[in-house]
């Protein structure tokens, strides 16, 4: 409903009440409610005025119909409590004085109808502030899942450029070596021979080394790293001597592109990590099939010791952004049993961390892409 037409409904309503109302006990107990109801409009911009203009009519015994109205708009914007009671007891003692001076009554009466004078205040007071609280509450709830949505959304970012470093560095790593040994042995071979056109290409070879060396470091952006990754069975043995009780079963024997090979390795070391962290003295299985696609799966139990972790971090939001790099998918959940799942679906080869062909070329336009 528009504004205009709920003000006009507003109106009619508490104008129709008054002028409806049979018993007038004063000669202008009638025109002070009806300007009460006619002006409740100024509520609108100021609650308390409107209040105020009711408080002539409630004495004469016909405002309480506006004043509803303007306590409960009093109620939704005025924060202060103090000043909320005090125009709740202003409206009692108008009501309840008059009824003093024209009439005797013994004073339980009297205190009955004070106290349901206060409480007709009251309620509507009450009422607005109650719904402007929980209007509050509703912003306030809204802004704190937007931010926490935000904070999400920061740590899965954070966590991609993480995962993404240190898989630009690994390239690095690997095609820097191999360039280094290029430039390096067509150094020598142009030092030693003896015919001008093997020199000259010898030059021109080590020259093309190293600029593909620096046009890649300046692409990545990133220093040496020394990561070295030891094979599957070595980081099984490793859990075992942890004191994981972890079983490995491997079937298959495709070639696997060394991005593929880190990401399935990644995969097994972060669900061996969080099982450690969060389920001590499961047991765990880890199913390698290096088929095409090659599956990786690791399954644990329920843990038999109070987790070491607080559930928090970002590995396997970094996980899953290096198994999507490598052109693969990640699964996790949790098991009906109290375990948990982590399984990977990878290519065999091409990946979009190896390119085209796992060439240095490919290698270096993908890894400046990711």
């Amino acid at each position: 409903m528009k504004p205009l037409y709920r003000e006009i409904l507003t109106v009619g309503i508490t104008t129709g009440v008054v002028l409806l109302t049979q018993d007038r006990p004063f000669p202008w107990s009638l025109w002070t409610a009806v300007a009460a109801s006619l002006l409740l409009p100024v509520r609108l911009r100021w609650p308390w005025l409107a209040s105020l203009l009711c408080i002539p009519a409630i004495a004469g015994g016909l405002g309480w119909a506006p004043a509803l109205v303007a306590q409960y708009r009093l109620g939704r914007k005025e924060k202060s409590i103090p000043v909320q009671l005090f125009w709740v007891v202003f409206m009692t003692v108008a009501a309840t004085l008059t009824v003093l001076l024209t009439e005797s009554i013994p004073l339980g009466p009297l205190l009955l109808t004070t106290a349901f004078t206060f409480g007709l205040a009251a309620a509507p007071t009450a009422l607005g502030a109650l719904v402007t609280a929980r209007k509050d509450l509703t912003q306030s709830l809204y802004e704190a899942r937007r931010a926490r949505a935000a904070e999400l959304e920061a740590q899965e970012t954070s966590a991609r450029a993480a995962e993404r470093a240190r898989i630009a560095r690994e390239i690095h790593d690997a095609v820097g070596h191999h360039a280094t040994l290029i430039a390096v042995e067509s150094a020598a071979l142009a030092a030693t021979a003896s015919d001008p056109a093997v020199r000259e290409t010898a030059l021109r070879l080590r020259a093309l080394a190293k600029e593909s060396l620096a046009e890649m470091r300046a692409a990545l952006g990133l220093l040496n790293s020394d990561t070295s990754y030891p094979s599957l069975q070595e980081l099984i043995d490793r859990a075992r001597v942890a004191g994981v009780s972890v079983t490995l079963s491997e079937t298959g024997d495709a070639a696997l592109s060394p991005a593929v090979s880190r990401a399935l390795f990644r995969v097994v070391q972060e669900a061996l990590t969080n099982v450690t962290k969060h389920a001590p003295g499961a047991t765990v299985t880890v199913t390698v099939d290096r088929a095409t696609p090659v599956r990786v799966s690791v399954v644990n139990g329920p843990g038999e010791l109070p987790p070491l972790g607080d559930g928090g971090g970002a590995g396997l939001h970094g996980l899953s952004e290096r198994v999507r790099l490598a052109g693969g998918t990640l699964t996790t959940s949790y098991r009906a049993d109290g375990g948990f799942s982590v399984s990977a679906v990878l290519p065999p080869g091409k990946s979009k961390v190896d390119g085209q062909d796992s060439t240095f070329g490919g290698g270096a336009r993908s890894s400046a892409n990711a």
